[in-house]
């Protein structure tokens, strides 16, 4: 089965797949006139806005259930399997995808704003969305909710618990199937709560995981600091193909930084655009900014974080698939290990432990995101058959719980091959359906730097604009203009 799989990630993962996610960010940064940039100061200032309803949750919210799921296994097993196959350049190529991804986020999390829904009383919005409104294909909607459906109800759930089951095991000898019923009651607890129970939890954990995270590496590194100006200087070198020990790698850097920092930071996969698509907002732009801004925390903060901590301490391999290994010092250690062995190289006697419970906050959060990212586009196909029932949700619940198990005690090399082929699939189609709606999401970038110069908080009106099936923010207007003729008929009488 592995075999198969990777053999379909040759094809699906080849390397068109890979400059067009660095062609596309690089499109939308000249298109946006570098928006990532110009808007740094939005970015965070909308970033911390508080608010939200009964419908929707705040942008906060919206930003820390999208870090819950961008903050995972990608940012510390992914980083180590970028530096164990591509060596250190990949890390290079990882800031790159993240600089130019975060304007690819912008204008996915834009449409996700401009074209989402309010069905059953709560806002949706996501991938299908807007490629039923924005481009009108129905079937082709549809088979994205399924391909996500399948990803983050079966197959991305499975490289998560297995990085924590590792970890566990490393750290205080737990049998993975042990590690796998736990994380799996903890997260049906939450799951079953709803999901202001999810945007609550997320909202609580993630500042507190990443902080803890960040000052163990300030410390790491403060104590190696010395070593810090040879580790850009490796990273640069081997980035470029100048590094003697890792010439002839540039390929592979290019390959698996962009995989991994796509991986972590999700930019043109379509997998953010869920949690946005519940935020609460006056315009899609100002949601748009607050991903992009998720972007930098993700990649250039912490996945920057995890690179410098296993460079600065040496605890990595690097074995080239198809080549002989260049750096083989740890033996036959999973990739997924290295953070874990450069902490404990420093806190021998909490490092591992450390770790572990680090990687056990972050995956579980990310496997929190993943069901309301299922759960969405459930909600869509259930919402375009009109159906009603119920029991379609519980059975996503089981099959997360149980394909979280499963992950726990499969082999590594099986789930990260599985979530790579979920990854790739979906990439192709969000970033064809982005390529093909840029038209409107600069429309409304435009719009809102228009007013912004005016000196007003931009509120979105699709109408003004000519676009087209926007219906939640036209309902939205028809409902103001409705209140505000009532107010006035109240005060006149």
């Amino acid at each position: 089965m592995e075999g198969i799989v990777n053999w379909l990630n040759g094809y699906v993962w080849s390397p068109v797949l890979v400059y067009l996610f660095l062609g596309i960010g690089l499109l939308y940064t000249i298109l946006t006139r570098f928006v990532q940039v110009r808007f740094l100061k939005d970015m965070i200032k909308l970033s911390l806005r508080g608010g939200g309803s009964k419908a929707g949750v705040s942008s906060f919210q919206a930003l820390t259930m999208s870090l819950g799921s961008r903050v995972g296994t990608g940012n510390i097993a992914g980083v180590a399997t970028a530096i164990a196959f591509g060596g250190p350049g990949a890390v290079f190529w990882m800031w790159v995808t993240a600089f130019l991804g975060s304007a690819t986020s912008f204008i996915e999390i834009t449409l996700t704003q401009v074209y989402k829904s309010k069905i059953d009383g709560q806002y949706r919005g996501g991938t299908p969305f807007y490629i039923e409104k924005g481009l009108k294909l129905k079937w082709f909607a549809v088979i994205s909710a399924i391909l996500t459906l399948i990803v983050m109800g079966a197959l991305w759930p499975g490289v998560q618990a297995n990085t924590v089951a590792l970890a566990m095991n490393n750290a205080f000898g737990l049998s993975p199937s042990i590690t796998g019923i736990i994380i799996a009651i903890l997260l049906g607890f939450i799951i079953f709560g709803g999901v202001k129970r999810i945007a609550r939890s997320a909202e609580i954990m993630v500042p507190f995981m990443a902080l803890g995270y960040i000052i163990v590496c300030i410390i790491i590194l403060t104590l190696n600091y010395s070593q810090i100006p040879a580790v850009f200087s490796l990273i640069f070198t081997s980035a470029f193909d100048l590094n003697a020990t890792f010439g002839g790698l540039i390929g592979s850097a290019i390959a698996w930084g962009v995989q991994r920092g796509v991986y972590s930071n999700a930019a043109g996969l379509g997998s953010e655009t869920f949690e946005s698509g519940a935020a609460e907002v006056s315009h899609p732009a100002k949601q748009g900014l607050v991903q992009s801004f998720s972007v930098y925390i993700d990649t250039l903060l912490i996945c920057s974080a995890t690179a410098f901590m296993i460079l600065v301490t040496g605890m990595y391999d690097v074995k080239p698939e198809g080549m002989a290994p260049i750096v083989n010092k740890l033996g036959n250690v999973e990739p997924s290990l290295y953070t874990q062995l450069a902490v404990q190289s420093v806190f021998p006697k909490f490092g591992a432990a450390f770790l572990a419970l680090s990687l056990f906050f972050f995956c579980f959060t990310t496997l929190v995101s993943y069901y309301y990212k299922a759960e969405t586009n459930l909600v869509f196909l259930k919402h375009n058959r009109g159906m009603k029932s119920i029991w379609p949700n519980h059975v996503l619940k089981v099959l997360l719980l149980v394909a979280v198990f499963y992950g726990s005690v499969k082999s590594a090399g099986a789930a990260w091959a599985m979530g790579d082929l979920g990854m790739g699939a979906m990439a192709w189609i969000n970033l064809t359906v982005i390529f093909l709606l840029t038209k409107t999401a600069l429309k409304v970038l435009k719009d809102y730097e228009r007013q912004k110069k005016e000196g007003k908080d931009p509120v979105f009106d699709p109408v003004k604009l000519g676009i087209a099936d926007a219906d939640f923010w036209e309902k939205e207007y028809q409902e103001q203009d409705f209140t505000e003729q009532e107010e006035r008929k109240r005060v006149s009488s």
